[in-house]
């Protein structure tokens, strides 16, 4: 019977796990999921194919054309006037045309564009990537906050239904005074209004989740962590450094430059020649030629150089430079914004972590006292108003534990992202 019952027990607690959902699971939900990541990752494949596109330009192009007509003449006259026999005739033109450009500043640079805009977009997804998987760890996180919440309310109002059940009990003995009763029942009907809100915030939270993350049966299934998932920078100035190597915001903004300087060049090339190489060759079957049929090759070299154009290309230039600072001041900003941040994350880490520890010596506390008050009370010593102001500390202090709790691990994520590492690749999602 021992046996059974054992194997009972572990068949129940492999059930409940095989449904669990751990942080990563939802992240990795999160990662193959969502629509704006998916977004994201067909914009990247329309830059890759804005490459294909301008390496195109360095390939020669093969033109085919012909045409055809019907005409049917009733009567014709010949160069001196007289008639002429009349016939039907389907004149037929065709040509092959094959042409490369040998010399195009401009191609070049457009293709270098092409392939920093190509970086811009992959720097953009890991944006979005921090911007959607620090949305689901908040998500995650408060649905269990919420959860934790409404199970220490439950307990608390469970706990003032006995205290009021007692209460009457030792009204009706002479213990207590009618006053005593109806703080205990004050206090329920709180710790009843303090519950209701608890459901409804674990339902909005749950709403909040599934928008986010996906669907979830129940909130139970997710596992509580307050560490995270991956390494920390050990420092500030781990933090600070790695920071200027990963961060998106430093990237898209380096990216933006090197894009507005290439448009620069780009601008410049319109001030330079070009030249390009073509060969046709056409056939032709035409009645109203001497001769009626004919074929003919052409070899074409041209050459294109802009000599005047009202003085717009100049101002394309100027236009592009002044752009091209904007970017540059833009640039330096997003470093200098980078470090703010970096360092306010690392501070807002180091205090949660401080008042976690705190909270928790609180709750430690507030257990001991409210053991103590409640034996006492038991003994006659302590009165109602006494116990309810002790279950009162200690409801505190454990909401405020599950929330520190919270806080301590979203300071992590924060710090991460701050730094640029709250990404596909550092998480290891797939």
């Amino acid at each position: 019977m021992k046996k059974i019952l054992i194997l009972i027990i572990l068949t129940v607690f492999s059930f409940s796990n095989a449904f669990a959902v751990t942080l990563y699971d939802a992240l990795n939900q999160t990662y193959q999921n969502n629509i704006q990541l998916n977004a994201e990752r067909q914009n990247i494949k329309a830059s890759e194919e804005d490459i294909n596109i301008s390496k195109a330009n360095f390939k020669p192009t093969i033109t085919l054309s012909g045409s055809q007509s019907i005409e049917n003449t009733n009567k014709l006259t010949n160069q001196s006037g007289g008639d002429a026999s009349t016939s039907d005739a389907n004149p037929l033109t065709a040509s092959i045309k094959l042409e490369q450009k040998i010399l195009d500043y401009g191609r070049s640079l457009e293709l270098e564009k092409n392939i920093t805009a190509l970086d811009l977009a992959k720097a953009k997804l890991i944006k979005k990537e921090q911007e959607v998987l620090h949305s689901a760890i908040d998500a995650y996180s408060n649905l269990i906050l919420a959860r934790e919440k409404l199970n220490i309310n439950r307990k608390n109002l469970n706990l003032l239904r006995r205290q009021v059940e007692n209460d009457k009990i030792r009204l009706d003995r002479g213990r207590i005074t009618i006053t005593d009763l109806a703080q205990s029942e004050s206090s329920f009907a709180g710790a009843q209004a303090q519950f209701t809100q608890a459901k409804s915030d674990l339902l909005i939270a749950k709403l909040t989740y599934e928008n986010i993350i996906g669907k979830i049966s129940d909130p139970n299934q997710l596992q509580k962590k307050t560490k995270s998932i991956v390494k920390l920078p050990n420092s500030l100035n781990d933090a600070i450094n790695l920071s200027k190597q990963n961060n998106p915001d430093i990237k898209i903004a380096k990216f933006d430059l090197e894009q507005s300087k290439k448009d620069v060049e780009i601008s410049k090339s319109d001030l330079k020649p070009t030249a390009s190489l073509s060969l046709e060759r056409s056939y032709s079957d035409d009645l109203s030629s001497t001769v009626d049929e004919r074929e003919k090759d052409v070899l074409k070299a041209t050459v294109s150089w802009p000599f005047y154009s009202g003085g717009k290309t100049r101002s394309k230039i100027n236009r592009q430079s002044n752009l091209t600072t904007r970017k540059r001041l833009l640039l330096d900003d997003a470093v200098r914004t980078n470090e703010t941040n970096v360092s306010s994350a690392w501070s807002s880490l180091e205090s949660s972590q401080s008042f976690l520890n705190s909270v928790k010596v609180q709750v430690r506390a507030a257990q001991i006292a409210n053991e103590g008050i409640a034996a006492e009370y038991e003994r006659g010593s302590r009165t109602t108003l006494d116990v309810i102001q002790s279950n009162s500390l200690l409801l505190s202090a454990q909401l405020s534990l599950v929330s520190s709790e919270r806080n301590y691990l979203m300071a992590q994520y924060n710090l991460l992202k701050a730094v640029g590492l709250l990404n596909s690749q550092y998480l290891k999602l797939k």
